[in-house]
């Protein structure tokens, strides 16, 4: 019965767009991304505590340095706290990180969101680490009414539930994968190219996006293949990758699962070019990895240069090697936060609005532009890799050629 409902509706839909209406066109489709929530509640009238010995800032992720693929973040955001605390914090009073994670976030890990910010009353929550984390902090931000300014999420949908609370430092996968896409495009011609992709939430949702900009510009893989990155063994996978002798190879996948995959596929003679998702520009994909790495096409979401020089020095200095973009991001969020607790003052509510008042803020990764949801819209480019290092791919070689031409083009 439903399924002849939705029919007929679809039909009389088919003909009023095909009859001439009398009537202009009405809009059917709410576009989220061009409304803005805004808080309008209580709170901001609230005077700032008394007594209180320090300023404490959330953190929602494995706070300890030596976290497999995430310690950089800790690192970056304890490193700003102390520059700030050095500076003199906040009019005479430290801030402090207050970290929370479980290995488990949906289960324990919200558990401890909800902690740091009923308990320990911290005044915004840096955090997540990821998508689904982020997700998570989110749900918590909408009930508490504080801020939340996420480094590691690139999911447009944790900022299309409208939070007013809720913001994403990283530049969305609705914007780079047209980028990549416009650079795949440029490459393949009319050849052929193999698409492969892991099934967890940030690499599906990136597919997604990136399939959507391949088929504006008609462009359909030779093959998809979707696999589970908890799975050990790549054997398999790895055989049918080389097996079907694609020209170009798409991987969209998280750090570690893609340097498994691409040092695998180089090992058994794949000469095409390998394209993929940002975690590529992770320092635990250009450790694992190593060579294999070298010529990488990605979107690139942070550019060392002057304005970050001193802050790479002294990340280097500090914990032996230089910080990825999710450490580069992380540092910008805590230095964010705590410029907006400067010009409010403690009141949830104001720090808030000032961080919304900081857009086009400058930090060591660029300008933190937020579009009307929170999201950070700042424009990107690809990175390659070469030597170990992550660099600018210039436009002038976009057009990629083979992986062999690339590979000796002068850097």
């Amino acid at each position: 019965m439903t399924i002849c409902i939705l029919s007929a509706l679809s039909l009389v839909a088919w003909a009023e767009y095909e009859q001439p209406s009398k009537h202009p066109p009405r809009k059917v489709f709410f576009d989220a991304r061009k409304h803005q929530t805004k808080y309008v509640g209580p709170g901001r009238e609230e005077h700032s505590p008394a007594n209180i010995k320090e300023v404490l800032i959330g953190y929602f992720g494995p706070g300890t340095a030596s976290a497999p693929e995430y310690g950089d973040m800790w690192s970056a955001a304890y490193l700003a706290v102390e520059q700030a605390n050095q500076a003199g914090g906040y009019k005479g009073l430290p801030f402090r990180l207050v970290a929370g994670w479980s290995d488990n976030p949906w289960g324990t890990g919200i558990t401890r969101v909800v902690r740091m910010v009923y308990v320990d009353r911290v005044w915004a929550v840096i955090g997540g680490i990821d998508g689904p984390s982020t997700h998570l902090a989110e749900q918590v931000a909408a009930k508490a009414r504080l801020p939340v300014l996420s480094p590691g999420s690139t999911d447009k949908t944790v900022n299309l539930a409208n939070v007013p609370w809720m913001f994403s430092c990283l530049p969305g996968d609705h914007l780079q994968a047209p980028v990549l896409a416009h650079a795949i495009a440029s490459h393949i011609g009319g050849k052929s190219f193999l698409l492969v992709s892991a099934v967890d939430h940030d690499s599906h949702l990136f597919t997604v996006e990136l399939s959507k900009s391949l088929t504006r510009r008609q462009l359909v893989p030779f093959c998809h293949l979707e696999f589970n990155p908890n799975e050990r063994k790549i054997d398999e996978l790895v055989e049918r990758i080389v097996h079907i002798n694609a020209h170009t190879l798409v991987l969209i996948a998280g750090a570690r699962a893609s340097a498994s995959i691409i040092s695998a596929v180089r090992e058994k003679n794949f000469t095409g070019l390998i394209f993929g998702g940002p975690s590529l520009g992770q320092r635990s994909f250009l450790e694992q990895a190593s060579r294999a790495a070298n010529d990488v096409v990605f979107p690139l979401l942070y550019t060392p240069g002057e304005s970050s020089k001193g802050f790479e020095d002294k990340f280097a200095s500090r914990f032996g090697h230089r910080p990825d973009y999710l450490a580069a991001h992380t540092y910008d969020a805590v230095n964010l936060l705590i410029a907006a607790i400067h010009q409010a003052g403690l009141n949830r509510a104001r720090i808030c609005d000032e961080v919304r008042r900081l857009s086009c803020w400058q930090g060591v990764t660029g300008s933190i532009h937020w579009d009307s949801l929170g999201n950070n819209s700042r424009l990107i480019g690809l990175g390659t890799v070469r030597d170990g290092r992550v660099k600018p791919l210039s436009k002038t070689k976009s057009a990629l050629l083979t992986y062999a031409q690339f590979s000796n083009l002068p850097r």
